[in-house]
């Protein structure tokens, strides 16, 4: 499965500072930065394979509210018409505030059938969902909709920017976790260094939205602008590759 498009920015942001630590691995093992000799000897020493790996709990800054408009009509036609006014309406309203990003979500029109498997209505409904770091304005702008478009789910998020500029610092704590478990275990086992074979780079995974409880989130529709708090989110940087032990005459280049 592919990373989401979030997933695969934050990634993409760190190769800058990947390629930086890979400078900084390649100078803390100076016999691994001359290569193979023409006899091929450093290839002989054991190989070791390593992971590190740096986290940190992270505020979810990011609210995501969604409302919905349920309705009911005699005709397909009807009920098409009177959901895209309210949708139209209320979409009209929402957008323009700073700060606050509005997109369409779900809509659906479907039968209702009676007891005689005969259609007795049609139904439908339409989303909206504001997204916003601000959780008082968004929570304003959707007390203002709610009598049209009462909220029906919220989650919280970490944004983007933010697990971006969280895995850049977590990239240079992996990488010296790595480097620190590579010298261990090269002095454990009496080698004199050792040089680097492979080196990837892995994340946290995908992040995924924690929802609002269903008690506060009915009191949010309720209220006139319920006050909104996200929780934490854990946000990893892993490396991962294999080492090359190099014992005294390899490393003296003998």
């Amino acid at each position: 499965m592919y990373p989401s498009k979030d997933k695969r920015k934050g990634l993409l942001s760190l190769l800058p500072a990947l390629i930086l630590a890979g400078a900084a691995l390649g100078a803390a093992a100076p016999a691994a930065a001359h290569g193979d000799g023409p006899d091929g000897r450093r290839d002989h020493g054991p190989r070791a394979s390593l992971h590190a790996q740096a986290s940190s709990e992270v505020a979810q800054d990011t609210v995501r509210i969604m409302l919905a408009a349920d309705l009911r009509a005699d005709t397909q036609t009807d009920a098409a018409e009177a959901l895209n006014t309210r949708l139209d309406t209320v979409m009209q309203q929402a957008k323009g505030h700073e700060g606050i990003e509005v997109r369409s979500g779900g809509y659906r029109i479907w039968p209702s059938t009676g007891q005689d498997g005969k259609i007795a209505e049609w139904r439908g409904r339409a989303e909206i969902i504001l997204t916003s770091k601000d959780f008082a304005a968004a929570s304003q702008l959707a007390a203002d909709l709610g009598d049209r478009m009462p909220i029906s789910g919220i989650s919280f998020s970490v944004s983007s920017e933010t697990r971006a500029a969280t895995e850049q610092k977590l990239l240079v704590q992996a990488v010296d976790a790595f480097k620190t478990r590579a010298q261990a275990l090269t002095d454990a086992l009496g080698f004199a260094s050792y040089r680097y074979d492979s080196i990837d780079l892995g994340g946290s995974g995908e992040s995924v939205p924690s929802p609002m409880p269903r008690m506060m989130m009915a009191k949010a529709a309720d209220a006139v602008a319920a006050p909104l708090e996200g929780g934490t989110e854990t946000i990893s940087v892993a490396v991962s590759g294999t080492i090359r032990l190099q014992p005294a005459s390899t490393a003296a280049g003998q």
